[in-house]
């Protein structure tokens, strides 16, 4: 049977699932309640500067994205970090890693950009003798304007310093959490490691306005008739999250450092994925919003079916196995054709795969009177989109073997070839053979 401990930056836990740093950490009876549940670990909702507590809105905090079924897809949120005395945070804290031992405690931190206000809060939060701290460098809302959270997340040379200055001042593993509101991930990742960070979480919440009252006229959530931008997270944000993770292992000047994902997590699936793409963890927060504590439950069962079917005994097995197959658009190979397939015993004729063919792609799917679709390999180049639009999964995508006629190109398929060695492309190479 697979064994699930997991064990990140020396830090051991029952299992990958983390609850990230956000609402359903923000205090102890929450906490308990989670590890009750099985969840391997938690970073508590962010902490502050002592002193007179953070003033979230007293209205309406989340908007939110549903799919055509009702489901919720995305999830935009106005709060701020903790608005609770710090004191009593740091004392739950203590409390909760005295009583509970075998499970991760992480403490997300996010104070002002000055070395004394980090000196002096790491002091005091290792004194609850918790696992490790998180650098909250990824809100995109309220403390951002204030030259915290993204402010710091999107300045390279902020993430380096503002880390460098954590490792100096304290003996915890230090996480750098990450903001997605930037062009280019790699930066900050390189400059946490630079500052001396043991590992990266991603991804943050990303800037976003939800929707619009129309009646209003105002974005929501709507507070006193105004509404702001805020902090989009949940299942839609999960592939672009994937790709900052992934683009973060396959760096070279980043590769090795211990990530920690985030970002749409709600099934197992989801979580073996970032781990294949080379998160260790994954930390957890918009499912438990929606669905409650226990869905843990069908992630620690999913993950060890599915590693029992694999013949995986350890998670750490996973990590990592994807990315030597992620690459750049130019090194793909532009002689692998396939064609869509259409099995007619599952087809229901609803005439979809059709319909967008026909009126978005390349008219390469044929209607008869009947309402039979057949596949025009003629004009076929594979692009996918009939695949996933079939509501019965009843079209696939054959692939050409090396020699076979591509009737598209009139021309047999053959070996591999990509744009830096294409005859199309004017500074081709032989190093595209």
């Amino acid at each position: 049977m697979a064994d699930l401990t997991s064990t990140f930056l020396g830090i051991k836990s029952p299992n990958p699932f983390w609850l990230a740093s956000a609402p359903p950490t923000d205090k102890e009876v929450n906490v308990r309640r989670a590890f009750e549940a099985g969840w391997g670990g938690v970073v508590w909702k962010t902490l502050g500067l002592d002193g007179p507590p953070v003033v979230n809105v007293s209205g309406p905090r989340y908007g939110a994205i549903h799919g055509p079924d009702g489901t919720l897809l995305g999830l935009n949120n106005i709060e701020l970090i903790t608005d609770r005395p710090l004191e009593v945070n740091l004392r739950e804290i203590k409390s909760v890693k005295r009583d509970c031992p075998d499970r991760a405690l992480v403490v997300s931190l996010m104070v002002p950009c000055d070395e004394d206000s980090w000196k002096s809060i790491l002091a005091r939060v290792e004194e609850t003798e918790a696992d490790g701290v998180e650098l909250n460098f990824g809100c995109p809302h309220g403390m951002a304007e204030r030259g915290m959270g993204a402010a710091v997340g999107q300045v390279p040379e902020y993430v380096e310093m503002v880390t460098r200055w954590v490792k100096q001042h304290s003996r915890m593993p230090c996480i750098v959490k990450l903001t997605p509101n930037i062009s280019d991930i790699r930066k900050p990742a390189e400059a946490a490691k630079r500052g001396g960070a043991d590992a990266v979480s991603l991804i943050n919440t990303i800037n976003s306005i939800t929707s619009v009252d129309l009646d209003l006229f105002a974005p929501q959530p709507t507070i006193d008739g105004f509404g702001t931008h805020g902090g989009y997270c949940g299942p839609a944000v999960k592939p672009i999250a994937l790709n900052m993770v992934a683009e973060i292992a396959r760096n070279p000047a980043t590769r090795g450092l211990p990530i920690s994902g985030i970002g749409g997590v709600t099934t197992w699936r989801d979580a073996a994925e970032f781990m294949a793409l080379g998160a260790s963890n994954v930390q957890v927060c918009t499912a438990v919003m929606t669905y409650g504590f226990k869905i843990v439950e069908e992630m620690i069962s999913g993950l060890s079916d599915y590693m029992d079917r694999k013949g995986l005994t350890e998670t750490r097995e996973i990590v990592g196995r994807a990315v030597p197959k992620v690459t750049d658009w130019q090194y793909l190979n532009l002689n692998y054709t396939t064609k869509a397939s259409i099995n007619q015993d599952d087809c229901i004729k609803c005439g979809r795969c059709h319909i967008v063919c026909e009126d978005t792609s390349h008219q390469a799917i044929a209607m008869a009177a009947d309402r039979t679709v057949t596949v025009k390999e003629e004009e076929c180049v594979a692009c996918n989109l009939c695949v996933e639009v079939c509501p019965t999964n009843c079209i696939t995508m054959r692939e050409l073997s090396e020699g076979e006629l591509d009737q598209r190109t009139g021309k047999p398929v053959s070996d591999y070839l990509n744009w830096t060695g294409h005859p199309n492309n004017p500074m081709a190479s032989t190093s595209g053979k």
